[in-house]
């Protein structure tokens, strides 16, 4: 294998406090490691606040959305409830993916041995643009000027369809949802259901005007839409030489690939073609086969809601005479080891593209993702994407959280999104105050709380003081506070501050005793420290911020 991705030869790494930090990749990855700027689809043309805005004003939207999400929520914790080792499921796949992580170099190498050992060629790419030149030389060498394609959230990425049609050559989508999206020449919107933001009269009006072979007569049924769309991508299927296809999993042991699907569509893209090419990230190798027993598993109940998948595809290599006669798997790094070397952002690389973290986002809910201007929407996407891109190429997506911490508790990998969405935060704070002559507002703020907090008579005198804001309230409630603070309450209420303060509180009930109350510690999706300064019967109700089997 040559040289990865413009880096040292793979060598010992040092640890950080963290955990096992990969072994083979710098603890600062270069600027070029990051995904190149003006392909693919990971940045936005606008910031999140300015889009979301724009969604939340669509109100057919905001039904589409809360209905889909709604149902498949619903869905999953029916299936999740059946098993009742499902919280130790999570800390096996969890670890999985650290350990693959930790050692990412030595299981690629393995995994490369045996997809050639067994006829397979497999190609590494540094970037998106490395990628759609090996994928576009690969189409053309075959001899094709038309390929099918699973739906695979890698190539979407990367672009590859926009990379293609450059060369003259004509992809299809034959993942329904994906079909959609491209026929009414849109964008997805979600990781497992990319046309989640249309309705079934939306469908129907955009296959009237797109397939040319449709009935006239066509209805919005939903068995009649998959119809139309069986009979349109059947013609597509027979025909075409050449197929391309993500993949979920790849197990470096046996140098098996594996795309889990709902349709049959999949199915069909890795066996009829001559010729396939496999596009993935790094980061969907896996150790082990049996590995495979615990994310087949988890997979299904935190996407679809199933017990199973109804198509799990496998291959290894090349079957003389049965399947593919040309086999071909793209390595794609786009950014992740730029996403590797962040001590704490590098979990982001354990996702499984399974969507529940979407499913469950009252961001998401509301905005749906076209909002995040990237191929991963949702939590996931507000880190995933900063990480690939550098986090000052979407510098907005990890404030577009109220870091509720729902997504930490569905994750079924148990990634810790709401921490890294604040330690992307503070990475983009810390690199505009290197930029930045003049202290912001928001940092002068900051440093007078610093020394406010820091002295208990001045953090005293603060309490007493703020408790004049009373003086705001409405009907239990403060809906505008005068600026600076105004922005706040341009989106939402303040409380309104306690007739005592906590110490005033404790003292009451304790006399002069000084001795603290018990802190218990937070978990993993609670960070922001003890209660508020208000006693129990001063605790209000607060409003906050509104939020494919994807390969």
């Amino acid at each position: 294998m040559k040289v990865f991705l413009g880096l040292p030869a793979p060598r010992g790494f040092r640890g950080s406090s963290s955990g096992p930090a990969p072994r083979g990749f710098r603890e600062s990855a270069p600027e070029s490691a990051h995904a190149p700027r003006g392909v693919g689809h990971l940045r936005a043309d606008e910031e999140f606040p300015v889009a979301a805005r724009r969604a939340l004003s669509d109100t057919q939207l905001r039904r589409n959305l809360g209905k889909a999400t709604g149902t498949i929520r619903a869905k999953r914790a029916r299936v999740v409830a059946e098993l009742p080792d499902w919280e130790e499921l999570r800390a096996a796949g969890q670890a999985i993916k650290a350990e693959t992580m930790a050692h990412l170099d030595s299981y690629l190498q393995q995994l490369e041995t045996n997809v050639t050992g067994r006829g397979g060629t497999v190609h590494w790419a540094r970037d998106a643009i490395e990628a759609n030149n090996i994928v576009t030389g690969l189409v053309q060498a075959a001899g094709a000027t038309e390929v099918v394609k699973v739906k695979s959230l890698a190539t979407d990425e990367i672009g590859l369809n926009d990379a293609l049609a450059a060369a003259g050559i004509a992809a299809h989508e034959t993942d329904l949802a994906e079909l959609i999206v491209q026929l009414g020449r849109d964008r997805p919107s979600h990781i497992l259901v990319p046309a989640i933001h249309r309705n079934r009269a939306e469908i129907r009006e955009i296959f009237l005007r797109e397939m040319g072979d449709v009935d006239p007569g066509l209805s919005d049924d939903p068995a009649a839409l998959a119809e139309a769309a069986r009979r349109h991508l059947r013609r597509k299927f027979l025909s075409a030489t050449v197929g391309i296809s993500g993949a979920n999993f790849a197990v470096a042991e046996t140098g098996a690939l594996c795309v889990v699907e709902s349709e049959g569509n999949g199915r069909m893209c890795v066996t009829l073609p001559r010729t396939l090419i496999t596009v993935m990230g790094i980061e969907k190798v896996i150790p082990r086969w049996a590995d495979l027993g615990v994310f087949l598993q988890l997979l299904p109940r935190s996407s679809t809601g199933e017990r199973m998948n109804p198509y799990t595809s496998m291959w290894t290599g090349v079957t003389p005479g049965d399947g593919p006669q040309s086999v071909h798997l793209v390595l794609l790094d786009n950014g992740r080891t730029a996403a590797l070397a962040d001590p704490v952002g590098r979990a982001a690389l354990h996702c499984i593209r399974c969507s529940a973290c979407l499913n469950v986002c009252p961001v998401y809910e509301r905005t749906g993702g076209h909002a995040y201007g990237s191929v991963y929407p949702g939590p996931i996407g507000a880190v995933l994407s900063p990480l690939l891109t550098g986090v000052e190429d979407n510098a907005s997506l990890p404030y577009a959280s109220s870091l509720c911490g729902a997504c930490y508790e569905v994750c079924p990998v148990k990634i810790d999104i709401p921490s890294i969405l604040v330690h992307l935060r503070g990475r983009h704070v810390d690199a505009a105050r290197e930029h930045r002559k003049v202290p912001s507002a928001e940092a002068i703020t900051m440093a007078a709380a610093s020394w406010v907090m820091a002295d208990p008579a001045r953090y005293a005198a603060a309490q007493a003081a703020g408790r004049s804001g009373r003086l705001l309230a409405r009907r239990g409630k403060i809906s505008a506070l005068p600026p600076p603070l105004a922005g706040w309450t341009r989106a939402r209420d303040a409380p309104v501050p306690p007739a005592q303060t906590f110490r005033q509180w404790w003292r009451s009930q304790h006399g002069d005793d000084d001795q603290a109350p018990p802190i218990h510690e937070a978990g993993p999706i609670n960070k922001a420290g003890p209660m508020d300064e208000a006693g129990p019967s001063d605790q209000a109700g607060q409003s906050g911020p509104a939020e494919r089997d994807g390969r």
